[in-house]
């Protein structure tokens, strides 16, 4: 099998690898995706992959860097302090081991909501505040993930552009 396909099958996996990460937050998505565009335009070394690989990572990083803007602008906003968020993810490590597969976000909400009614003292403020920021952070996933996927059609086109004019 020649170097490239390798390579490109190798790469096409880890960005599926990518979006499945930045859903399901135990893997980091974005950087897979970016070192993987990356890595795959250096091995290839083509001027297609160098240009695919480029503009696919910048827009990763945007996808990135708009999931954090638009969740970390509805945080301030909120006013969420940092410790009601470190609860939220403990309780979403543990929740990922005592309920396989879903136990990471019902642990997260379970912990946020815990975290916002100790912090509020009153159950319907934190169910609210709770919801808010679930809602802002699903946000920034759909985005980030959104950029990842658009990143992916743009390395498709490339992957096509490289082996019919190489």
């Amino acid at each position: 099998m020649d170097w490239d396909i390798a390579i490109t099958i190798i790469a096409g996996v880890l960005l599926v690898v990518a979006a499945v990460g930045v859903v399901y937050p135990v893997l980091p998505g974005s950087p897979i995706a970016i070192v993987t565009l990356i890595v795959w335009a250096a091995v290839v070394g083509s001027w297609a992959a160098w240009v695919t690989g480029v503009i696919a990572a910048l827009v990763c990083v945007g996808g990135l860097s708009a999931s954090a803007v638009l969740t970390g602008r509805k945080l301030k906003q909120l006013e969420v302090p940092r410790w009601s968020i470190l609860v939220a993810a403990v309780a979403g490590i543990a929740g990922l081991f005592l309920i396989p597969v879903v136990g990471i976000f019902i642990g997260f909400a379970a912990g946020l909501l815990v975290s916002e009614w100790i912090r509020h003292g009153e159950a319907r403020t934190a169910l609210r505040y709770s919801f808010e920021t679930l809602k802002a952070m699903g946000a920034g996933v759909l985005v980030e993930l959104l950029l990842l996927c658009v990143a992916a059609s743009i390395w498709s086109v490339g992957v096509l552009v490289h082996f019919t004019t190489d």
